[in-house]
Formats: C-alpha cells, structure tokens, sequence
C-alpha cells in the first residue's frame, strides 16, 4: 500500500485501520468508525473509494496493504504473523505502527528467502546484505496494489534483479537501507498532510 508521492497511510482512515488490522483478526466495519470517531456514512463513502481493500465473506476488512491473507511478503509483530502486499510496506508498517518486525519473503528471481528485521527507526538486520528492492512510480494508482505493490519486490542482490529489471524498465532498485530511509521520507510527508493530523 506504500504509495510513493501520494497519502501512503492513507491519512486518518488508512493508519486507524492499519493499526486494528495488526492486530490479526478481521475488522468490522462498525469497530473502524468506531475507532474513526467519524460518521459511519463518511467511513463507508472512503472504504467504497478504496477498491483494493480485501473483505472476507462476511463483510470484515482482512487486507489494506496489512493484510491476514498470505502473500509472499511475511510480516511478523508482536508473535502475529501477518502479511503485507509488498516490500516497502514490510520496511514502512513498523513505523507506522510502532512495533519491531520479522520479515521473510523470497528474492522475485531466484526463490532465495529474503530475511528482515526492523524496527521504527532503523533496519537492524539483513540476509543476504546485498539485498534490495524494486520500486516504480506509476501514473494511475486506482489500483495501487495493481499500479505499485505487485512490482514492489525483494531481490537477494542487484545482479540477479537484472533480467527482471529488463522486463521492466521504468523500475529500478535499491539497497534495503536506503529504501527504508525513503519509505520514512515520504510516510512523514504523507502524515503532515493527513486528514486532522492523526496519522
């Protein structure tokens, strides 16, 4: 769900419901107004502008970026194992959230297991250290999980991303750390601009 140069949490409605998610169960919709303090009108009138938010078959949210869904991107807090639509939301949520993570999820070329750890301030580990991720800004993100998250990936090291990078040529990529001092960029620029200042 990071979304380079636009509202990356979301503002008020993506960080609340990012946060109830971590949690690791579904959300009713009644539990995130709730939260919100917002009309329950409003809070449906964004959820149906959000067409990538993933609900199970009774109506409760279980994806938006965090997700309770597998995907290859492993995100553990707090003993809970949980998913994220792509890499950089791996190396952006524990700011977001205030919460230490593993992550483990597979290099896109070779299937080699990508290894994290991260914290709200730094990365504090990572296997193999050549590591790195694919980023693209995309011009339509009426999909973000379409347009950005699912070209979002780790790679165990530049070199074998290149025959990926081939394919894609308005992608590029770049060391872990840098990537994550990035996504912190452009988190605190998206939560000065949030809807009232609750990000």
């Amino acid at each position: 769900m990071f979304r380079p140069e636009t509202d990356t949490a979301g503002g008020w409605r993506g960080l609340t419901l990012l946060r109830l998610l971590s949690r690791g169960a579904p959300v009713i919709i009644g539990d995130l107004t709730a939260a919100l303090g917002r009309p329950a009108g409003e809070v449906s009138r964004a959820l149906a502008g959000t067409p990538d938010i993933e609900y199970d078959d009774q109506g409760r949210i279980v994806g938006a970026g965090l997700t309770l869904r597998p995907t290859p991107h492993r995100f553990e807090i707090d003993g809970r194992v949980l998913h994220t639509w792509c890499a950089m939301d791996t190396l952006v949520y524990p700011g977001l959230l205030g919460c230490p993570a593993r992550v483990t999820s597979p290099c896109q070329a070779t299937g080699t297991p990508v290894h994290l750890t991260v914290d709200g301030t730094r990365v504090t580990g990572i296997d193999p250290p050549t590591a790195v991720v694919s980023l693209v800004t995309p011009d339509d993100l009426t999909s973000v999980r379409t347009a950005f998250c699912d070209h979002v990936h780790f790679f165990a090291s530049a070199h074998v991303a290149r025959p990926w990078l081939a394919d894609h040529p308005d992608a590029s990529v770049l060391p872990i750390t840098e990537a994550y001092h990035l996504g912190g960029k452009v988190t605190a620029a998206s939560c000065r601009q949030a809807d009232a200042g609750t990000c």
